[in-house]
């Protein structure tokens, strides 16, 4: 009786040993899947952004602006798009709302009623 125990016990230590190392080659799988996408995407973006612009200095004369010219865009820009919202007034008020009875949002009517004896 002890030696088909045994066997059995050997036999479940294995199956645990190779799910724990399947579920751990798995997971580094997903972890390595996971660091490389950015990586792969970001070397992906860059050649595509470098096509473009070679694409575009043939083809079009590329425009030399400074950077106190891409500035002065951005800040007439940023200026525009925040000139459009309202000014609030920063006062909040209350108003108090009466509520009509309903027996469905009354749980003392669902409770029950027990007598001491």
């Amino acid at each position: 009786m002890k030696l088909i125990l045994l066997a059995d016990l050997d036999l479940g230590i294995l199956v645990t040993l190779v799910g724990y190392m399947v579920v751990l080659i798995a997971l580094g799988f997903l972890v390595g899947v996971f660091i490389l996408i950015p990586i792969i995407l970001k070397w992906a973006n860059q050649t595509n952004n470098k096509r473009q612009q070679k694409k575009y200095c043939k083809e079009n004369v590329c425009p030399d602006i400074t950077g106190l010219e891409m500035a002065a865009i951005s800040s007439a820009v940023y200026l525009y798009f925040n000139s459009s919202h309202d000014e609030e007034s920063n006062t909040i008020t209350i108003k108090r709302v009466s509520k009509n009875y309903s027996p469905w949002s009354s749980k003392i009517y669902s409770m029950n009623k027990y007598s001491k004896s």
